[in-house]
């Protein structure tokens, strides 16, 4: 069975990949990073990553830090702009398997409907128009350009939220996930960090 973890940074991953579809020829290839911080010297990260193993990492200046937190159905309100990992239902709509909150600065993220990471199985960004309390769970009506989707909300779907930070998210045994553009001197650098809080890894 696909974990939590990893199909939470496919869904966040899916999202910034997609959110560069559609942009100049010019647009640089990324690479997935995720690992843990190991040293910092000035804005220069050592980072043990998963797929690399040891790389250095420049985060480059201006660039977006978001922690990422754990959330609850509670904080998904009218009007926020999500990412929903789901499953397809027999009437149409999808239950989801983990939702993300997005910051208010990465509205418009990979917005749309399109097949996930799991087989059979679908990704929805788009703005939170309702939201109501159903036997089966909480059920949303998510609006993106030229559809909608009803999705389910159950107690076992994961919820975690991005949130605006800085600098200082960056520390020694910092879970990170990114997409860095990678020099010619082997070395990589992002312009948009994740972080994860108290334990989750981005």
């Amino acid at each position: 069975m696909t974990s939590p973890k990893f199909l939470f940074a496919a869904a966040v991953g899916a999202a910034i990949a997609a959110s560069t579809v559609g942009t100049a020829p010019a647009q640089p290839h990324l690479t997935r990073i995720r690992g843990t911080i190991e040293k910092i010297d000035g804005s220069v990260l050592s980072v043990f990553a998963r797929e690399l193993g040891e790389i250095k990492l420049t985060v480059a200046p201006g660039a977006q830090i978001f922690g990422v937190v754990k959330a609850t159905l509670s904080d998904v309100k009218p009007n926020s702009f999500v990412g929903v990992g789901a499953m397809p239902q027999a009437d149409g709509s999808q239950k989801a398997i983990q939702l993300t909150i997005f910051a208010e600065s990465m509205r418009g993220l990979g917005e749309g409907f399109r097949p996930w990471a799991q087989p059979g199985s679908t990704m929805t960004n788009g703005t939170v128009d309702t939201t109501i309390a159903a036997v089966e769970g909480q059920v949303l009506t998510v609006r993106y350009k030229n559809g909608e989707q009803k999705i389910i909300v159950t107690p076992d779907s994961t919820i975690r939220a991005y949130v605006a930070s800085d600098k200082s998210e960056l520390k020694p045994g910092a879970n990170i996930s990114t997409f860095a553009t990678k020099r010619p001197d082997g070395t990589f650098e992002a312009s948009r960090v994740s972080v994860g809080r108290d334990g989750i890894a981005p």
